[in-house]
């Protein structure tokens, strides 16, 4: 970066080995550089490997900062305990949907992958019992067979 002599864009450039050691070397650290412009070979390269990696997608660490975190976790506890409060209500409720035998379907699976409960993939196997479509029935057997093997994956570890 700093002091350096050279820089590594000048690695790309085409050199003659024999006027190499006469060419007199240009000052790299007289600018900056800038990936946007060329280098002297006229094209476009990566920054030099010493070049600090700026990302301005990370805030500087303040004070703020953690007082924000802390809000934001506190703000997505809060969607997660409404969150499952609404799926320990809804549980019951179901049934009273009216729903085709698809959507039931749909809904219990969403429950299930919702709340990791897997006392509903009876719920879920009987609504896909109920789906009269057969490309469809398969579609749902299949999911059912995925959660299961979800299920018993988990367990076994």
């Amino acid at each position: 970066m700093f002091g350096q002599p050279k820089n590594d864009q000048d690695d790309h450039q085409m050199v003659n080995p024999e006027e190499h050691h006469d060419a007199p070397q240009a000052d790299a650290s007289a600018q900056p550089f800038n990936p946007a412009l060329p280098t002297a070979d006229n094209s476009f390269g990566d920054a030099p490997a010493s070049a600090p990696v700026i990302n301005s997608d990370q805030p500087a660490a303040t004070a703020d900062n953690d007082s924000l975190i802390s809000a934001e976790s506190i703000a997505s506890n809060d969607l997660m305990e409404i969150k499952q409060q609404a799926l320990n209500q809804l549980s019951p409720l179901v049934g009273h949907l009216d729903q085709t035998p698809v959507e039931k379907f749909r809904t219990t699976m969403m429950l299930i992958q919702a709340s990791d409960n897997q006392d509903l993939v009876k719920d879920a196997y009987a609504a896909a019992q109920q789906i009269t479509d057969e490309k469809a029935k398969a579609q749902a057997l299949l999911d059912i067979v995925n959660e299961i093997n979800y299920f018993t994956q988990h367990q076994e570890k």
